[in-house]
């Protein structure tokens, strides 16, 4: 059975970088930072994360289409950085609804602004562990990974052919699809992780400027190696 081959981390530890936060939010020590401390302290217990995950093999590269377990995904970046790859681990990764709720309950809109800037980086923080916890586990090194939505390439919509790996409707860990492919709860991330010796990061191939959540450099070198110029 389905369930019987997915992997599930429940209650995954969470210690939020204050350096990080403080760098994302601009604040220096002698402004708000003794307030936001404070505040990352009373919420921390609201933050939920788990992660769920798969160990699948490739059933067929053809082109841009990558086919895993009969559910067909489709970006030529994707299938450039499988390539050589046979084993994948798709992902899902949450921090839960209770934070998003006592966040969404905040009437101070700088407070609101300050939750949902460390809410994503408890995400990040938790993807992290997933990572960590995936490359000691299976004997990996380097991994990488890419979500649906990331880059134009590989459209939000294939979130559907992602999802349908781990079952119909709800993952197990609390996570949905809306209409819209958006996830429910908004503090999710999906993808797949793939082993690979050369680091990827999908913003090296976004121009996009002042990007809050970029973690590479734009490089129009290996956008052209990718050929989505």
């Amino acid at each position: 059975m389905l369930k019987n081959r997915l992997h599930i981390l429940d209650k995954i530890p969470m210690t939020l970088p204050f350096g990080e936060i403080r760098r994302q939010l601009h604040l220096k020590k002698d402004t708000r930072w003794d307030e936001v401390k404070h505040l990352i302290e009373a919420t921390l217990p609201d933050i939920q994360a788990k992660a769920v995950y798969r160990v699948c093999y490739i059933d067929e590269k053809q082109g841009h289409n990558i086919a895993i377990e009969g559910q067909r995904l489709t970006s030529q970046v994707l299938a450039k950085n499988l390539a050589s790859v046979e084993r994948v681990f798709p992902f899902v990764v949450t921090i839960g609804s209770h934070y998003l709720e006592q966040m969404d309950a905040q009437k101070d809109l700088v407070v609101k602004y300050y939750l949902d800037v460390i809410g994503n980086i408890a995400l990040s923080a938790a993807r992290k562990f997933l990572e960590q916890s995936l490359q000691a586990g299976y004997g990996l090194e380097g991994m990488s990974f890419m979500s649906p939505g990331s880059l134009t390439d590989w459209p939000l919509e294939e979130q559907r052919p992602l999802f349908a790996l781990f079952g119909d409707g709800e993952t197990p860990i609390g996570v949905s699809l809306s209409s819209s492919c958006l996830m429910i709860p908004a503090k999710s991330v999906s993808g797949i992780y793939f082993p690979t010796e050369v680091p990827f990061m999908s913003c090296q191939l976004c121009d996009r400027k002042d990007c809050p959540s970029r973690k590479a450099a734009y490089d129009a070198k290996i956008e052209a190696e990718y050929g989505i110029t």
